[in-house]
């Protein structure tokens, strides 16, 4: 009975002093701090530590020495609001709403699921970011202890563990808004050497200089990330402390940022280890890791390091673990609107082939985008392009695309020869579109409804909605995927498909004819039936685009007329875009909306206001 008693004691006694431990932080310190360090718009096409042609990172390259060098790291979107939702859910954008940049309306977390840094707070991390957000989601307050620009990991409470992410803002696209006077205030004698251009950009004397310039740009980022660093080393930190430096996407030069080009998503990745947490990763330090990871992974990757259960809902796993595991060869991309620009592009690496597939292949990717063409060499390639001056492979970026690309990175990586339609790869190209496919369908991809729509209907609950309507979503894609056929083989499942109750799998049918263009003409009549009655308006637009795009009949004033009769402002973007495709494109129409027509609701979004400040050339 004795005996007992002094063991109750004993028992009580270690239990209070484990409680006192943990509450001074002794053992919450045998957590790993972890740090992100972003910096934005920079693939890693810019940096010597992945290609000859770029800028020396010494800072960067130091860190790599104490840690592990990924060398096939994506973004899954290709900008900064699209990309950041995916990072702080661990989700992919299509399938939970958040796939649009910028959010017309914000959507809520899925049920169930919180953002990432939620459940540190909820382990006793002190969770910190400095201080881009810019995320598509609802974000409560319950993720941050702090966000702001004053936001520091030195505000936690003494011993605490903390998870904190610091952005640099000086590689941002916006770096490279600058007028012709830059060259003479800042002569490219002063900057890095620029290197070899890539061969589907202008050789000109203006690109030579925006690729010094934006390399000049990554060599003061890494300055700046040095200094973090040090005020690490300088807190003894840093033994106890993943540091994970990685570009927020692709950028800047013209046509990477907001395309799924590798410029667009292949971003560095530099991860340091401490010796004190090393048996908690598999890679030994100093590793080029091949693996290939996405951002989609990144959250779950710390809750794991910091001992926290990833969630179930999550579609991202772990890549830095004890054990390895079969290495993954695989990521996805998602491009959507960007800004007043819509497009719905997909891709999938997996290896060393790329396969892109266009689902809207007539938004051709120099389409006008106010926010890209603010810098002059975007300029400067659209004027050579009117002007004739430029090779067929400069020429790509401003014609209509192919439904399907395939490519090989080790021998393209600038993703210029398209394998799609050589025999040799028919095999590659089927694998490579059920892969796509497959995880399409798996998620379900929202996309397959236009914005408008979902804004309406599904964005209360967007993961619900996909899951409900995973049926019809497949029936779209499939009817979507009649544009990888020959017209001839289609032709009559096409035709039915136009007479279809359901209005999106008429509008995904009119699609494809746009796709297909002039040959598809032999449905004409029935396509001129729906332009002048279809019951959504938006097919009506459709159809007229096609009739447009065939030559049929100019169909510029049907598809302002329906512009001028919405009071939606999301569903007069959508048909400004394709006005703007038809007047821009090869197809000689000309268009003048008239402000005083539209609606107020329309007249008073920012985005319509850019498209009709191009559109009237103001």
């Amino acid at each position: 009975m004795f005996q007992s008693t002094i063991k109750d004691r004993w028992t009580k006694l270690f239990l209070l002093i484990i409680v006192c431990l943990i509450s001074h932080g002794s053992i919450a310190q045998e957590r790993p701090n972890i740090i992100w360090i972003t910096s934005e718009d920079n693939s890693k096409h810019y940096m010597k530590l992945y290609d000859s042609d770029g800028v020396e990172t010494p800072h960067i390259e130091q860190l790599s020495q104490t840690g592990l060098v990924f060398d096939h790291a994506f973004s899954n979107g290709p900008v900064c609001s699209v990309a950041r939702s995916t990072l702080i859910t661990g989700s992919y954008a299509p399938r939970i709403g958040a796939q649009y940049h910028r959010k017309m309306k914000t959507v809520p977390m899925p049920d169930n699921l919180e953002m990432f840094p939620f459940y540190l707070r909820e382990a006793g991390y002190y969770t910190a970011n400095n201080a881009k957000e810019d995320y598509n989601l609802d974000k409560g307050d319950k993720v941050w202890d702090e966000s702001s620009n004053k936001a520091s990991y030195k505000n936690r409470k003494e011993g605490q563990p903390f998870f904190y992410v610091h952005n640099f803002s000086v590689t941002h696209e916006g770096q490279l808004h600058f007028g012709p006077e830059k060259m003479e205030e800042t002569p490219i004698s002063t900057l890095p050497p620029s290197g070899n251009l890539q061969p589907n950009h202008p050789q000109t004397a203006l690109f030579e200089y925006t690729r010094a310039y934006y390399l000049d740009r990554i060599a003061e980022m890494d300055r700046q990330v040095g200094e973090l660093i040090g005020q690490l080393e300088a807190d003894g930190l840093l033994e106890n402390t993943f540091v994970f430096y990685f570009g927020d996407h692709g950028g800047v030069l013209p046509g990477s940022k907001g395309y799924l080009y590798e410029t667009g998503l292949h971003v560095p990745l530099v991860i340091h280890v401490p010796e004190k947490y090393k048996e908690r990763v598999s890679y030994k330090a100093g590793t080029r890791v091949q693996e290939f990871v996405s951002f989609v992974d990144f959250g779950p990757t710390v809750l794991h390091l910091a001992g926290v259960k990833v969630p179930k809902q999550m579609d991202g796993e772990p890549f830095l673990r004890k054990k390895n595991k079969s290495p993954n060869d695989v990521a996805y991309g998602y491009a959507d609107r960007f800004d007043e620009k819509y497009d719905f592009v997909r891709s999938v690496r997996k290896g060393k082939y790329k396969y892109i597939r266009n689902f809207h292949p007539f938004n051709f990717d120099g389409l006008w985008n106010n926010y890209r063409y603010k810098q002059i060499a975007y300029q400067e390639w659209v004027d050579l392009y009117r002007s004739g001056k430029l090779n067929e492979d400069q020429r790509q970026f401003f014609e209509v695309k192919p439904v399907e690309m395939l490519f090989d990175i080790e021998k393209d990586p600038y993703e210029i020869n398209n394998l799609a339609e050589d025999p040799a790869y028919e095999k590659q190209l089927l694998a490579m579109r059920k892969e796509l496919g497959d995880w399409l369908l798996s998620m379900p991809d929202l996309s397959f409804y236009p914005e408008f729509y979902l804004i309406e209907e599904a964005f209360d609950d967007p993961t619900a909605f996909g899951q409900d309507h995973r049926r019809d979503i497949k029936k779209y894609y499939l009817t979507a995927n009649l544009a990888t056929s020959g017209f001839q083989n289609v032709e009559e499942q096409l035709k039915r498909k136009l007479e279809d109750d359901d209005p999106w799998v008429r509008y995904w049918a009119l699609c494809v004819l746009s796709s297909f263009g002039e040959e598809a003409k032999t449905l004409e009549e029935a396509v001129i039936g729906l332009s002048k009655s279809d019951p959504v308006r938006i097919n009506r637009v459709r159809a007229s685009q096609f009739l447009g795009i065939c030559g049929v009949s100019d169909p510029m004033m049907d598809i302002e007329e329906a512009l001028y009769s919405t009071t939606d402002p999301h569903e007069a973007l959508l048909i400004m875009n394709i006005l703007v495709q038809l007047a821009d494109g090869p197809y000689g129409y000309t268009t003048s909306v008239e402000e005083g027509k539209l609606a107020a609701s329309v007249a008073d979004d920012s985005n319509i206001i850019r498209r009709l400040e191009y559109m009237n050339g103001l």
